[in-house]
């Protein structure tokens, strides 16, 4: 395997003879980056690419490479909080294994692995990833340091503060409840669109909303059927009078149709009295371009118009 020669300078030789990639601890620099849907805290790796830590709106953090070269072959890799070369008697945190697989970002870890390693760089240990190179199966080693860390977790926590309480793929279907045979929303209810109402607010893309109403099969069918409708126009009305564009809004109702378990106690029965909303994002045509008007001005000729 040919190796440039900035990539040459970043390989250092470790105790197992292993390469291994960092930067200089010099030139050691953390970026934080994100705004209400994600926050990331990266860690640039001298010829190789970067290690981030990334936490998504409703969800904690995660841990990753990422790298514009295939290094890492596929396989498990072993993930570490190394203690510092100053600090032996500490000893290395086994965090044990990350799937590898292909593309610029090779793993995600858990987020149980991820945040041990925050905790981990707060006591100037340092995440590291031990594998195998793609190519010729030699032992690899990519370590990001914990200098200047201080701060740029400050700033990081900063960002995360301003996160979103949940992210698309935890609201892009939910289910609103009815736990009695009424067609009003409860407050768990509206509790669960507000929050999805906010989302929507943050991100405009989301443009499209599809209500199904069901019920029960606590009555007849033609009963259940108008339950289910006007369970489905209750939340309609909840979400337009906060400002979402009925017209964005389709709305079915199936009655005692498709229960979700069967309808055998009235535990089950409280779960199959719902509104099924999903959203979703749809490419919007483009305004038609409007046709210039008629100047009336006269000819630079004189001629009469």
């Amino acid at each position: 395997m040919r190796l440039r020669p900035l990539v040459l300078l970043c390989l250092l030789a470790s105790p197992a003879n292993a390469l291994t990639f960092q930067t200089r601890l010099e030139r050691v620099q953390w970026q934080v980056e994100g705004d209400q849907f994600e926050c990331r805290l990266i860690q640039p790796i001298a010829g190789f690419g970067s290690g981030e830590f990334v936490r998504r709106a409703g969800e904690q953090a995660i841990f990753r490479l990422q790298s514009p070269e295939r290094w890492l072959g596929a396989g498990s890799a072993t993930l570490l909080a190394a203690a510092a070369p100053w600090q032996p008697a500490r000893g290395d945190i086994n965090l044990g294994v990350v799937s590898v697989g292909g593309g610029e970002i090779p793993f995600n870890s858990t987020q149980l692995q991820a945040g041990r390693l925050l905790a981990g760089l707060l006591e100037g240990r340092s995440p590291v990833v031990r594998h195998r190179t793609l190519h010729g199966g030699d032992t690899l080693e990519i370590r990001l340091l914990p200098a200047r860390f201080g701060k740029a977790y400050e700033d990081y926590r900063a960002c995360t503060a301003k996160l979103l309480p949940v992210n698309f793929d935890q609201v892009r279907q939910s289910q609103i409840g009815f736990p009695s045979s009424d067609v009003v929303l409860d407050p768990l209810g509206r509790a669960k669109l507000d929050i999805i109402l906010q989302f929507m607010r943050a991100d405009p893309s989301v443009n499209r909303i599809e209500l199904d109403g069901h019920s029960d099969n606590s009555g007849n069918r033609l009963l259940n059927r108008d339950l289910s409708r006007r369970r489905a126009l209750a939340v309609q009305e909840y979400l337009v009078a906060n400002g979402v564009p009925v017209e964005q809004i389709t709305l079915r109702f199936h009655g005692e149709r498709y229960p979700l378990v069967a309808n055998s106690s009235e535990a089950n029965r409280a779960k199959n009295r719902r509104v099924t909303m999903r959203l979703a994002r749809e490419a919007t045509p483009p305004a038609p371009a409007t046709a210039a008007a008629p100047s009336s001005e006269a000819p630079a000729n004189g001629a009469p118009l």
